[in-house]
């Protein structure tokens, strides 16, 4: 009964813990951007647990183990100002389609298949692929389809980290 408690006790004052350095730090947090994002959900996930599930991490350690991995993630989104920082722990956007051409090597440095590729641009409500501007596959894991309304080019600054 008495480890029953100090569980509830565990996850009531964890989870006030995530709550309030969530708020501090922002959203971020939890957003799939990069590699180093994806790790700290994972960190947090994992600290969570122990600190919830085991005696061996006490309330007071949890929380402490939390704050520094929120302070990895601030720590990291201001060092992501810097090229080879930026470069080190993020992926870059890769172009998968320019206009009507299916980048094939592209599609296999990303492991996307061409059904996944077909799957997107109908969602993206393509008709057909003299439609389509560009596809990029972004540092996230999505893929966003730039359609063609017109003979406008696409914004340099738009592709300006964008691998081809």
């Amino acid at each position: 009964m008495q480890s029953l408690f100090l569980i509830v006790c565990s996850a009531i004052g964890i989870y006030l813990a995530i709550i309030v350095y969530t708020r501090l730090f922002g959203k971020r947090s939890f957003s799939k951007m990069s590699s180093f994002d994806f790790a700290m959900t994972v960190s947090v996930g994992s600290m969570v647990a122990t600190t919830v599930l085991t005696n061996s991490v006490s309330l007071t350690e949890g929380a402490l183990g939390l704050i520094m991995v929120y302070g990895l993630q601030l720590a990291a989104a201001y060092l992501r100002r810097y090229a080879p920082f930026r470069k080190a722990i993020d992926n870059q956007p890769t172009l998968i389609m320019e206009g009507s051409t299916i980048l094939k090597d592209n599609l296999k440095k990303v492991r996307v298949t061409e059904g996944d590729l077909r799957s997107k641009l109908r969602e993206a409500n393509v008709v057909k692929l003299s439609e389509v501007k560009a596809v990029i596959f972004e540092t996230t894991g999505d893929i966003v389809v730039l359609h063609k309304n017109n003979d406008d080019e696409i914004d340099p600054w738009l592709m300006e980290d964008v691998g081809k």
